[in-house]
């Protein structure tokens, strides 16, 4: 029978690069697919790996129906035996309830990719739907690192290389700012652990701090970090 799987996790932890491997093994078996995405790294229409992997897909917007989207394939004779869904987490809940929509009375399987938190480590809207409607929620067993060598949770969001913990939910990393915007720099992103999260600091900040030298030990107060600042009290 299909299922509704979500693979979750942080980022650098291979889910564009598992997405692409699994659509490559269902179709080396016959299987046919459709392959979605969201606000990819490398543009529009896109799945992406940082590893260097990438091919097309159908971009995910505001207004795409899932269901709509299976239906207008198979009446015009193609082959639907699956979904890969990558960035997930910036589809809205009403998409993933198209998506479990599709594996209920279509027996069509999903397998959906995403980041579970934001940078606020607030959950995304759409992962949060996930993990309330998938069949199966698997957190992918490639451990991210923390600047520190730890295992990094947390996805931190940088603008020239400071933490920030305010701004819009969904914004592509590793582009410079638009001339209107209200802030000048590049934002990116990193993975960080709980505790360097908690501190703010980036790797960024970890090299000031050591004059440019080797990363700060563990036992090292971050709050001396004078871009660390506070969090935001709730």
């Amino acid at each position: 029978m299909a299922e509704l799987v979500f693979f979750s996790g942080t980022m650098d932890c291979g889910k564009s690069t598992l997405a692409l491997q699994m659509d490559h093994n269902h179709r080396a078996r016959g299987r046919g697919g459709i392959r979605f995405s969201c606000n990819d790294r490398a543009g529009d229409s896109t799945i992406s790996s940082r590893l260097g992997l990438r091919t097309d897909a159908v971009e995910v917007e505001s207004g795409t129906d899932f269901w709509d989207e299976v239906v207008v394939r198979r009446t015009s004779g193609l082959r639907v035996d699956y979904l890969i869904c990558d960035e997930a987490q910036f589809y809205s809940p009403s998409q993933v309830e198209q998506l479990a929509r599709v594996v209920d009375e279509m027996d069509v399987d999903v397998f959906a990719f995403g980041i579970t938190s934001d940078f606020r480590t607030r959950l995304f809207p759409g992962s949060q739907r996930l993990i309330e409607l998938a069949d199966k929620v698997q957190v992918l067993q490639v451990e991210a690192l923390c600047w520190c060598g730890r295992r990094a949770t947390q996805n931190a969001r940088t603008l020239n290389g400071i933490m920030v913990v305010e701004g819009e939910q969904v914004m592509v990393g590793d582009v410079a700012a638009a001339d209107d915007a209200p802030f000048e720099g590049v934002v990116g992103y990193e993975t960080l652990c709980r505790r360097h999260y908690m501190r703010r600091v980036t790797a960024h900040g970890a090299n000031l701090m050591a004059g440019g030298d080797q990363p700060l030990p563990f036992d090292v107060d971050a709050c001396l970090w004078p871009g660390a600042g506070e969090l935001p009290r709730q």
